[in-house]
């Protein structure tokens, strides 16, 4: 937010209608944009990865140019949704782990059989087509760029593409939280927490029936009868996922570089029209805090 807030100032003078900002290695991209009462408010990354590729998917449907071999790749803890828009269109979805070179690893993988159309995460990162094998905001800022000119042209903003995306495919809203655990008793505080997750894992949360777990460090996965099946991912990892009957997901990891658990927290929502926006985002918003209270967090 810190970064655009000069950017977002020069906009409010000129009228512009969107503003990007990278990171100094440009790789990420953040953007902003006017919502439907003229203010102007940021877009996460999942909501911009949401946008790519229902904008790139929806131009290759128009032009005859999907062929039945294409794939997109999300992380783990990206939203959901995105497997949404992908299957509407019958492209297969691959999940990977969080770091982009899991996702230029599966571009590999199918490298000269399957056509690779666009992948992302959460933290801002998106690679359109395979030319770079990491993520890449000069591709991205052109990417949405292109987006806002078509969204015009068709007589709607940025922010009204987005609500149409959520009226087509569903409400969706996520929230990281982290907890700090400071010192070597921080440290075997976090490894008892993700040890309880995954000896006593919740059977509930927030009043929806967990449906199926994930566990990337047996890569099984258990539904609600105790059914297990495998995961297909290239190595383990200390993370787990929590899927309930309702749409949430939570996903648990302790982080790799800090003294911290991660928690990521999906849910679920209906949105029947653009103006259905804003009590959508309150009834997301009540129901993460839910989430989060059940977990304890």
């Amino acid at each position: 937010p810190a970064a655009l807030s000069l950017a977002i100032e020069k906009a409010k003078t000129t009228d512009a209608d969107l503003v990007m900002a990278s990171d100094p290695d440009a790789d990420r991209v953040g953007i902003s944009c006017k919502n439907d009462k003229g203010e102007w408010v940021l877009i996460n990354g999942n909501q911009t990865c949401m946008m790519y590729l229902y904008y790139i998917l929806t131009q290759y449907k128009a032009l005859g140019k999907l062929k039945g071999n294409e794939f997109c790749v999300k992380t783990i803890v990206t939203t959901e949704l995105i497997k949404s828009i992908a299957a509407k269109n019958n492209i297969e979805m691959l999940d990977c782990y969080t770091g982009f070179k899991w996702i230029a690893r599966e571009i590999r993988l199918r490298e000269g059989k399957q056509k690779y159309i666009g992948g992302g995460e959460e933290s801002y990162g998106f690679l359109a087509e395979d030319f770079v094998r990491d993520k890449d905001a000069v591709s991205a800022c052109c990417l949405i760029a292109e987006i806002a000119a078509w969204a015009k042209d068709n007589g709607k903003t940025i922010f009204q593409l987005l609500q149409d995306i959520y009226v087509e495919y569903g409400f969706s809203k996520e929230k990281s939280i982290s907890v700090v655990k400071k010192g070597k008793s921080g440290a075997e505080e976090i490894s008892q927490m993700m040890t309880d997750y995954r000896n006593n894992p919740p059977k509930e949360i927030a009043g929806s029936k967990v449906a199926y777990r994930k566990d990337f460090q047996t890569l099984k996965q258990t539904d609600a009868n105790g059914k297990v099946t495998s995961l297909q991912m290239p190595e383990t990892s200390n993370a787990l996922q929590y899927f309930t009957e309702d749409g949430t997901k939570i996903s648990v990891r302790p982080s790799g570089t800090e003294p911290k658990i991660k928690f990521y927290i999906e849910v679920k929502g209906t949105m029947g029209c653009r103006n259905c926006y804003d009590s959508a985002n309150a009834d997301a918003d009540e129901k993460v805090k839910a989430v989060a209270k059940s977990l304890g967090i």
